[in-house]
């Protein structure tokens, strides 16, 4: 399939928005990949195309029933000029397993991704050059035929568009606050806590509001059953560093198996530090913080990298963590990491992915 190219004449592009504190995710560039999918005909019409709202019909299937599915990723500038994208073949391989499991139909991995790139490439102007900023990439994938049945649908769109952003939490890299919910669930076993899915991400919406509300950055959410065993924050893996220990909760089918995740899991390893991944309930994790036997908590995730965590609310008790501090692995995982990412650090792993 080819991409037909559309661009927008030099004088209707939008102006670089790039200076100051930028927004998460509120600039968008001039222009978006788009293609379509028909179940007699499969994926055809690919283009690069101005930015522009789509149109659908009220009866559309993502609007009455939730089919969608997307991935997020980011283009840095390197030290040395280049366009690095991080590990961006785990995106699509991620996104193809969403797409099953939703019953949608498959991308092809390599063309969507040079797809990506070709956009990203025409877009570059948009990436920011300070360090911690970044442009975000965003693909989706909808079902839009217009029905009001209960069945996956027989049309679907994907596009991607792109973000210019700052860093994501106003905090920078500095510990934040964490509300652990025993009240509200993300996802229950058999259902789709491991998928990019948009629902998955409306059910937390109550819970995030009531956490910051009290004041706290995001939410720790525990399992659905016995509401016992940590699982995920909002938008982050989570990770416990005791004293001979770095765990994460073990990929059960309620959470979302994260690149960078991934990505720390290896790198911690080949440390030589000691990584399990098994089921941590919250009592073990607030013991820890009550007797120092937990050194560090810290997320990954695309958008913040790593965050360190300082402090943990659980039912009406504040525990702290490091002192409210960053500690010495979540700074070195950061570095290593965005060093990797911006080319200031060799990439020993090959995850790193150039533009063009």
């Amino acid at each position: 399939m080819e991409i037909t190219i559309n661009l927008l004449p030099e004088e209707k592009r939008k102006r670089l928005e790039l200076e100051g504190d930028l927004p998460f995710g509120r600039i968008f560039t001039d222009h978006m990949f788009y293609m379509l999918y028909q179940k007699e005909k499969g994926w055809h019409s690919a283009q690069i195309k101005p930015y522009e709202p789509i149109c659908l019909d009220p009866a559309a299937v993502v609007f009455h029933y939730s089919q969608t599915i997307f991935e997020g990723l980011k283009a840095y500038y390197g030290v040395d000029g280049k366009i690095r994208l991080f590990r961006p073949d785990r995106n699509m391989a991620r996104m193809n397993r969403s797409a099953r499991r939703m019953c949608m139909p498959e991308i092809d991995e390599e063309f969507v991704l040079k797809a990506l790139k070709k956009l990203v490439d025409i877009e570059k102007a948009w990436i920011p050059k300070e360090k911690g900023s970044a442009l975000y990439i965003r693909p989706l994938m909808m079902g839009t035929e217009a029905f009001l049945g209960v069945k996956p649908s027989g049309e679907y769109i994907f596009f991607i568009i792109l973000s210019p952003v700052g860093a994501y939490y106003r905090e920078g890299f500095n510990p934040i606050k964490i509300y652990v919910t025993d009240k509200y669930v993300r996802a229950a076993p058999g259902g789709v806590g491991d998928v990019k899915t948009g629902g998955n991400y409306a059910a937390s919406l109550a819970a995030s509001e009531e956490a910051m509300k009290l004041g706290y950055t995001q939410v720790l959410w525990l399992d659905a059953v016995e509401r016992r065993y940590v699982e995920e924050v909002g938008t982050m893996n989570i990770f416990f560093y005791f004293e001979d220990e770095l765990v994460t909760p073990s990929l059960t089918g309620t959470i979302l198996p994260g690149i960078t995740r991934e990505s720390v899991i290896q790198m911690a390893k080949d440390w030589g530090i000691n990584v399990t991944e098994r089921r941590i309930t919250i009592d073990e994790v607030i013991e820890g913080a009550r007797t120092g036997r937990l050194k560090e908590c810290f997320g990954t995730g695309t958008a913040a990298v790593i965050s360190p965590v300082g402090w943990l609310a659980y039912k009406g008790e504040e525990y702290v963590i490091a002192g409210g501090k960053t500690g010495p692995l979540a700074r070195r995982l950061f570095d290593e990491l965005t060093g990797i990412q911006y080319g200031e650090k060799p990439d020993p792993y090959g995850w790193i992915q150039f533009v063009p």
